[in-house]
């Protein structure tokens, strides 16, 4: 009778493909909205770019305990792997469900900003507002959009099916058309007469509910602002408190390890470059904005998508156009690493029965999990149907999951380097900082501090994330049930 070999993930993705996983996960649709939602607002230009460096700063800190991790445990499942080999498989549990949080909820949020895409390019056409429509928490969803999202989610699904290198390669392109265009408006900003330093006051932002509650309007907002100033570390922090939620996506890096068709000693390398790249964009599209926009803060108010208004008051219609490829590679990007890497993470939970065994079948031709990827796209489809408010519930817990996952990684990073008796103390250092941040973003994320504006969960955040807490320990009561009889 003929042995039949074990199906296993296959070892092709090159270090660019790599790259433009972590890359294309850490920018989406947020990056060229929240200049207006909530940078500009919360932090201004000094506030942001500090605050988004000072988050590459402690992501590249975090990063080196990835890079540890990896080789001894190049596995699936990234930061639920190292934390089953060091802290056992309860723990690994709790990393894992946080995480899958983290990751899946991504896909169907980008998915809902697809029609966004839409009208902010041309909102006088409403190319995609027909059939019947519903509203949820104040979003109206119309039959088009969700037939174009849902089309879009099937699409790059069937690509992760059929094989991590083609995803790759997709990846590599959505990633690279993504850093052209933003690189181009930023050299735009530079040369262009409109980019204008003077215009970027109030440059640590301001409180719209403050300037409101004082009389302030949309017509007069500009001068309340340039005098109503938020404070330098609280405009700081108002940013700095997401830099999880911003970055994630370095750490889908150790999901797809076991695919790796390269020495593991260049991942410290590609997390590092890809942290930076994103940096770079989240600092380039606010800056920008605020100094070719006059009176930024009217445009804030009133609503406007303020860095589209930016781009083509700078460079016309091709400004108009560099945006819209831009965030459609980030969207695009977004769906296909966060796909990759939710489908591997709950690949390796199942094979170790934390998940059912279904979700760990490879597909005989691609060797790619396939239910994981029909499930990830199933889940993801309630995007196009509940909308983006109500997914942003649910989409606030994606910095706290990523948090953990940031925890247990530099704490078991810590743990293996004291059984190994590993003696790098700038190393060891690392970890421990890696832990202590992680500590503090989950501080700053659930609890309320004065002063510290759009940072807290709100009510309906807070209620998701009991249920998912709820639902986690019913999972775990299951399966610890069944291994026990």
């Amino acid at each position: 009778m003929k042995e039949t070999k074990e199906k296993t993930l296959q070892r092709q993705l090159s270090p660019m493909h790599v790259w433009a996983l972590a890359f294309g996960c850490i920018i989406g649709w947020g990056s060229f909205v929240n200049p207006g939602k909530k940078f500009l607002p919360n932090s201004g230009v000094a506030g942001t770019a500090i605050a988004m460096a000072l988050g590459a700063i402690v992501m590249i800190i975090i990063a080196f305990s990835y890079a540890y991790m990896i080789p001894k445990y190049p596995k699936a499942g990234g930061e639920f792997t190292f934390t089953k080999e060091c802290f056992g498989k309860h723990v690994a549990f709790v990393c894992g469900w946080f995480l899958i949080a983290a990751y899946l909820t991504n896909v169907p949020m980008n998915s809902t900003a697809i029609g966004l895409i839409v009208d902010g390019l041309d909102g006088s056409a409403d190319i995609l507002k027909f059939g019947f429509h519903y509203t949820i928490a104040g979003f109206d969803i119309y039959f088009g959009e969700m037939v174009f999202a849902t089309v879009i989610l099937v699409i790059f699904a069937i690509v992760n099916l059929m094989g991590v290198k083609k995803a790759g390669i997709v990846q590599t392109i959505l990633s690279g058309m993504l850093v052209l265009s933003v690189f181009t408006l930023f050299v735009a900003g530079l040369v262009s007469s409109k980019a204008k330093g003077i215009n970027m006051a109030p440059i640590w932002g301001f409180d719209k509910n403050a300037a409101m509650a004082a009389g302030a309007t949309t017509e007069n907002i500009s001068e309340f602002a340039k005098s109503g100033t938020s404070g330098i570390i609280s405009s700081i922090l108002a940013t700095f408190a997401i830099a999880p939620w911003a970055y994630v996506g370095f750490d889908t890096i150790p999901q797809a390890a076991e695919e790796f068709n390269f020495s593991y000693k260049k991942v410290i390398g590609i997390m590092v470059v890809a942290i930076l790249f994103g940096c770079f964009v989240y600092t380039t599209n606010n800056t920008v904005t605020a100094a070719v926009l006059e009176n930024w803060p009217d445009r804030v108010m009133a609503g406007d998508w303020v860095l589209l208004v930016a781009a083509e008051e700078m460079l016309g219609v091709f400004g108009k156009t560099l945006i819209g490829v831009a965030v459609s590679c980030a969207v695009l990007s977004g769906i296909m690493g966060f796909y990759l890497a939710s489908s591997r993470l709950m690949y390796s939970m199942a094979k170790d029965a934390y998940l059912p065994k279904i979700f760990s079948k490879l597909n005989g031709k691609y060797g790619t999990p396939q239910n994981a990827i029909i499930f990830c796209l199933l889940i993801s489809l309630s995007g196009p149907i509940l909308g983006r408010e109500a997914l942003g519930w649910f989409v606030d817990m994606s910095a706290i999951g990523a948090s953990m996952g940031f925890f247990f990684t530099s704490a078991s990073a810590y743990k293996k380097m004291r059984a190994d008796r590993d003696k790098n103390a700038i190393l060891k250092t690392m970890t421990v900082l890696g832990m202590v941040f992680s500590v503090t973003f989950m501080i700053l994320q659930l609890i309320p501090i004065p002063g510290l504006v759009g940072v807290h969960f709100g009510k309906e955040s807070y209620l998701m994330l009991i249920v998912w807490v709820a639902i986690g320990a019913a999972a775990f009561s299951m399966k610890s049930n069944v291994r026990t009889k």
